[in-house]
């Protein structure tokens, strides 16, 4: 299989992921029963592609998608020397972006489904000729793009855990017990592949003493919530943890209550991502499942987006829940086809959990509360290999 795929636009004006878009283009040509076949797709924007309209077809202006078969390119070359080639696929990106926009679908589900029309018109197949080939050439590329999009989880999502609320009941007595640091240990022998701890500028639950001593304790990864306060980020430049993840911040609320907004705040969000860029400390911008966010979030430079998945979680209906669920589903393919690393956490516990676990552009998940209540009852440990469990399964 030979898929050339050639990106003209011009550099991170639409942050094309060409690595997913290859996979997806040979999962087509699989599909199609044509992979020993060479194709070629070429990105580019409006002006680049009205030009090939005038040219070859004589009309004004830019189209989304232009396909030119083998035997149009080369025919004046022997059969022999174009054997095995499909043919040129030429997208307009920026045509395809406003389309995704009006859909209400990612720019890379609209790439995806361009590419399909384009291999068909490759093929022979001809909307123009009549309704009846219309119709069918219609239903194959809603066919196509559930095959060429469908993917399935290779491996489970990470599972980080938040063992604030271990330092939660310390703090109620004022005591020495119980200890996060010890609580983080025992996660880690459990199976979890990470540590999140969330150090308030009010200092409810976590203490200074705490994230020290587990960035020196911790084996797997720490990943420090804070919000975008000077204090904070000297903290975190000092204690160099494995991640650092921003997030919104209130004296008065129990607990994060929604996602960092990002489109308010790109230019103190780049500042500070800057700054841990330096120090190769990676970023991570919790918000809420909103497309403006997620490209925010890519402006600003972040590695990775949290999804809030809150409103999930709390749903009351299985209705809402499942609009919600959509929600995330939507704007973690969109994240992570934009380049960014998605992960996922507020309010997951062993009902909800195991859903979002499934989706296959998930990273990881960041769980705290709901294995801490468990842990009442069953013991840290168990309630640890049970999360996972919930998770294995789902993926």
């Amino acid at each position: 299989m030979a898929i050339n795929l050639v990106d003209n636009t011009e550099k991170n004006r639409f942050h094309i992921n060409t690595v997913l878009l290859t996979k997806r283009t040979a999962t087509l040509l699989d599909a199609l029963d044509i992979s020993s076949q060479k194709i070629s797709i070429v990105l580019m924007d409006d002006a680049e592609m009205a030009r090939y309209n005038a040219d070859f077809r004589h009309k004004k202006g830019p189209t989304n998608v232009l396909s030119f078969p083998a035997s149009e390119l080369y025919n004046d070359l022997p059969a022999g020397l174009i054997e095995n080639q499909l043919g040129d696929v030429l997208i307009s990106v920026e045509t395809a972006r406003k389309e995704a926009r009006n859909k209400y679908c990612s720019l890379h589900h609209r790439i995806c489904e361009l590419i399909i029309h384009g291999t068909l018109h490759l093929l022979g197949y001809d909307h123009e000729r009549s309704t009846r080939e219309a119709l069918i050439m219609w239903e194959k590329e809603q066919q196509l793009i559930q095959q060429m999009t469908r993917s399935r989880r290779k491996n489970m999502p990470y599972l980080a855990i938040n063992v604030d609320h271990v330092a939660t009941v310390r703090q109620a007595r004022g005591t020495i017990e119980p200890d996060p640091v010890h609580a983080a240990a025992i996660c880690e022998l459990a199976g979890a592949d990470g540590i999140v701890v969330h150090l308030r500028e009010d200092r409810r639950h976590m203490q200074d003493r705490d994230v020290y001593l587990l960035r020196k304790t911790v084996k797997t990864r720490l990943n420090l919530e804070m919000a975008a306060t000077k204090e904070m980020i000297d903290i975190a430049l000092d204690l160099k943890p494995e991640m650092i993840t921003l997030v919104p911040e209130k004296r008065q609320e129990l607990t994060t209550e929604g996602g960092l907004d990002v489109v308010a705040n790109e230019k103190k969000m780049k500042k500070v991502i800057n700054k841990m860029s330096k120090a190769k400390i990676p970023v991570s911008l919790f918000i809420d499942p909103d497309a403006a966010q997620i490209e925010a979030a890519l402006e600003v430079g972040a590695t990775f987006v949290e999804l809030h998945t809150g409103r999930y979680c709390d749903a009351t209906t299985e209705e809402v829940q499942n609009s919600e669920f959509r929600l995330i589903e939507q704007s973690a393919e969109l994240a992570f086809e934009s380049g960014l690393k998605v992960n996922a956490g507020h309010g997951l516990d062993y009902r909800t959990s195991g859903r979002v676990a499934s989706l296959p552009t998930i990273h990881e998940l960041s769980i705290g509360h709901a294995i801490i209540a468990r842990s009442v009852y069953v013991g840290l440990d168990q309630a640890v290999r049970e999360m996972r469990d919930c998770i294995l399964v789902a993926g």
